[in-house]
């Protein structure tokens, strides 16, 4: 089950992150979304676990929580979508 997370603690890691979630149950990856150009956390993450009940379970028990001192959101993660993205190339008008 792919887990969204957000709202958290610019200080947050992927390794603290992987942490809170081994509390209840097996987790297969952890990933804080950080800046490309900085490098700094942008506040939110992915985590997956193994299992889809350990997986609801951790999103019923920590959504709402306070996690490093922020009050955390935790949710199912949706699948990415074919989105417009609106970059300069894609809105360019053709003349």
């Amino acid at each position: 089950m792919n887990i969204y997370v957000s709202k958290l603690s610019f200080d947050t890691t992927s390794e603290s992150l992987k942490e809170l979630f081994a509390e209840y149950g097996k987790t297969t990856s952890v990933n804080v979304i950080t800046d490309r150009a900085t490098g700094f956390s942008r506040g939110f993450g992915f985590v997956e676990m193994a299992n889809d009940t350990d997986g609801r379970k951790a999103i019923e028990e920590l959504n709402d929580t306070v996690f490093e001192g922020k009050t955390i959101n935790v949710s199912v993660a949706r699948p990415r979508s074919d989105r417009n993205r609106g970059g300069w190339e894609y809105n360019r008008r053709q003349f």
